[in-house]
């Protein structure tokens, strides 16, 4: 993709008297994104298996898009639609280029046929596109009627991205085909492809073999066992081959390849890169490191090499060079780069970091690419061509259009997608502030703050899937979609446009589509999620709400599975003990997120996991797996503030005192974090192993010291038990450990508590 000096891609005057893609609408046509246009008619037109698509004789560009259209079809309804050259026929599909330019098409669909008309290729691709979401309005199979309609479209950006990050974490190949399968669905055109940081070098560069040989294998992550090491790498061919099947569908890979920091992997390969020397060991932690790349010349041209061999791989008009988080203190400590900011009559060392990306960004220039970097690199100056990826928040965005630069809105923590997006203790590993479905969809790419020609700086927006605590493909998947379906809206569809409540309506319709492509999506956010509290008689209270709060939740206790005529869920509801609970979400009939089912008992009442309980602060609280067992799929998930391991049981009843019981895990504190790792509470055990500590209240007395003992010697799961006295009023436990150390740390996976006899 080269993007059109346009900044802010403008949708034709036919938007500004659109018939918005909203309410009524998304009733019966679910695209999403939502078109620009739509103008709705009578009737319908049935696709089926004798369904012809007519392109142009000799249209190769046509025809591709068609066989495309075809295999989708295919996918989604189990037939697969014949291509032929020649003139439309009636009772078929014709690709025309009689459309307008760029990325804009029209689809008109009635009785006697179907219509996609644009002048580019990508146009064609994205009515296609358009139109197959159409025949997907579920996971049904055979022929579908789609409603008529005549549709304009257009989109409001020129990027509208999405990065994954193979460096923390790699992902096979088809796993990253499938996630670019789903962003070309739902015209999404830009890959940023993370492949350096310092867990890891992704990419084989043939004239360094060491960025392969070593630096792409570390220690498994956490690992307090001693696993084989983790890694993997792309080869150039790998990389070729992604890039010519995102292309086939109007993406573009654009590669990152992090400085001057996040380095510690090259450095690790080629320790002569760095400014201090490199601890391999530290490859497999998480956090900030110090290690950044030195500024001799030889360096430069180690650079200028790397960035040759990308440059043949990704034909891309940008190359990201990251240029965040770059921790001076190693620069600060260093003589030659002392000497060096000297030499150039440079102020700090962030001039000269200024300096050492403009001196990459010549490297670029050089084969006519542009640099684009995190927003940091704003700091000490910017050479003019430089693009700026905000991720602080909107500032660094804000400022950049200011100053003239072009900017792509990318802001943490709203579109970063590492954070979890519901409450649930459900959701997959990753940070533990919400963001959001609805959260996303809110975010507007286009600040309030900038002018109308500032706004010509904004190239569009971006959502980032950092990796650090998804450690297998499905989990990547997961934290990706659907979250960044409503990004594709947001980017795509006008400003004016913007309807959650229609684009929720079209949800099921999306998981649908999501499930074809074979991507894993996450429906832990739409589900009826319990909470739980005793009622009289021995029953059990239960309120039910959903993450998102779209839908209605229906719910059967007759044993069934709940249908979109089951029972509506209105409010609490006080259940006998072994009766059934199913109950599931449904919009406009139906179904979204799976089944749940609780079978009403003492213990579902008495056990709470980390992620049920109340963490006592939320400086850094995050979703992790234990470094134990080997297989990844079998590891607990624990919640935990890594800055502050505590615990809250809220309301416990102690009226006749009780048994506590545990199951605990410790794990390596594998974070860098400076200074502020000595904030961490450490408080002194008692006993060799150390305690679990119960108090009521987080500064209230200490109640009960249950010991660790031999939970010490064991890489997985412990259990651990105590009893606490009786009481006399409800109290809210906080659990903490005590221990000599912070590495490894405790946490909690699970407590119950049951009252004693």
């Amino acid at each position: 993709m080269t993007l059109t000096p346009l900044r802010i891609v403008a949708v034709s005057a036919f938007a500004l008297t659109a018939v918005l893609a909203t309410g009524a609408f998304a009733d019966n046509l679910t695209i999403t994104p939502a078109p620009a246009k739509v103008v709705r008619a009578e009737g319908t037109f049935t696709l089926s298996a004798a369904t012809r698509i007519h392109v142009a004789r000799g249209d190769v560009e046509a025809k591709g898009v068609a066989l495309q259209l075809a295999d989708l079809i295919r996918r989604s309804r189990g037939f697969r639609p014949k291509v032929v050259e020649g003139p439309p026929a009636a009772d078929a599909i014709a690709l025309t280029r009689e459309g307008p330019a760029g990325e804009a098409y029209k689809l008109d669909i009635n009785a006697k046929g179907v219509t996609i008309a644009a002048a580019k290729r990508a146009g064609l691709f994205y009515g296609a596109m358009s139109l197959w979401q159409l025949a997907t309005p579920d996971e049904a199979k055979g022929p579908v009627a789609l409603p008529a309609a005549s549709i304009e479209d257009a989109p409001r950006f020129a990027w509208r991205g999405l990065m994954i990050d193979s460096a923390r974490h790699y992902q096979s190949l088809d796993t990253l085909k499938a996630v670019i399968d789903a962003m070309a669905a739902h015209k999404l055109n830009t890959f940023h492809w993370h492949l350096v940081d310092d867990q890891g070098w992704r990419l084989e560069i043939k004239k360094y073999p060491k960025l392969t040989q070593v630096a792409a294998w570390r220690r498994n992550p956490g690992a307090a066992v001693n696993y084989p090491k983790y890694g993997g790498f792309y080869t150039q061919d790998q990389a070729r081959e992604l890039v010519a099947y995102a292309a086939a569908r109007n993406i573009t890979v654009v590669p990152e390849i992090e400085t001057p920091g996040h380095a510690l992997a090259p450095i690790v390969a080629y320790p002569q890169l760095g400014t201090a020397p490199p601890d391999a060991s530290k490859m497999g932690d998480w956090g900030i490191f110090p290690w950044l790349y030195n500024t001799d010349d030889a360096t430069f041209a180690f650079l200028d090499d790397v960035l040759n061999e990308v440059m043949d791989i990704f034909p891309s008009t940008f190359i990201h060079v990251g240029g965040d988080e770059a921790i001076k203190d190693q620069w600060k400590a260093s003589p030659k780069v002392q000497a060096k900011i000297k030499e150039l009559g440079l102020k700090d060392e962030h001039e000269l970091q200024s300096w050492f990306i403009q001196r990459v960004g010549k490297s670029l220039e050089r084969r006519g690419r542009r640099l684009i970097g995190w927003d940091e690199i704003l700091e000490g100056g910017l050479a003019p061509n430089a693009t700026v990826m905000s991720w602080r928040g909107i500032d660094g965005a804000i400022a950049a259009a200011k100053q003239g630069h072009d900017t792509v809105l990318s802001p943490h923590p709203v579109l970063y997608l590492d954070h979890r997006q519901s409450a649930s203790a459900e959701e997959p590993t990753g940070r533990g502030h919400i963001s959001s479905l609805k959260d996303v969809y809110a975010f507007d790419p286009a600040p309030a703050q900038l002018t109308a020609d500032e706004r010509k700086h904004i190239l569009g927006v971006q959502a980032n899937v950092w990796t650090e605590h998804m450690q297998t493909d499905q989990r990547m998947q997961l934290m990706a979609f659907p979250r960044a379906v409503a990004l594709a809206e947001r980017a795509w569809s006008p400003e004016a446009g913007a309807d959650w409540d229609g684009f929720a309506k079209r949800l099921p319709a999306e998981m649908a589509r999501l499930k074809v492509l074979g991507v894993a999506a996450n429906p832990v956010p739409f589900e009826p999620q319990p909470a739980l509290s005793e009622a009289e008689g021995g029953k059990t209270r239960v309120v039910l709400s959903t993450g998102l709060g779209v839908g209605q939740i229906r719910y059967t206790t007759d044993g069934k599975a709940p249908t979109a005529t089951s029972s509506t869920y209105a409010g609490p509801m006080e259940l006998p003990t072994g009766a059934v609970l199913k109950a599931q979400t449904f919009v406009e009939g139906q179904p979204l997120g799976r089944e749940r089912s609780w079978t009403m008992s003492a213990d579902l009442l008495q056990t709470r996991t980390s992620g049920q309980l109340r963490l006592c602060t939320q400086q850094v609280p995050l979703t992790m797996i234990d470094d134990a067992p080997a297989a990844l799929d079998q590891r607990p998930m624990m919640m935990v503030d890594i800055f502050n391991p505590c615990w809250i049981w809220e309301g416990a009843r102690l009226d006749k005192g009780a048994m506590l019981s545990a199951r605990v895990t410790q794990i390596p504190f594998n974070f860098q974090v400076g200074k502020d790792r000595d904030k961490i509470p450490l408080r002194p055990p008692a006993t060799s192993g150390g305690e679990l500590e119960v108090r009521a209240g987080c500064t209230g007395e200490k109640i009960a010291a249950i010991p660790l003992g031999d939970a010490a010697r064991n890489a997985g799961l412990s259990a651990i038990a105590g009893r606490l006295p009786a009481r006399a009023d409800k109290v809210d436990l906080c659990l903490t450990f005590t221990s000599k150390s912070l590495d490894p740390f405790w946490v909690i996976e699970r407590v119950t508590l049951k009252p004693a006899h």
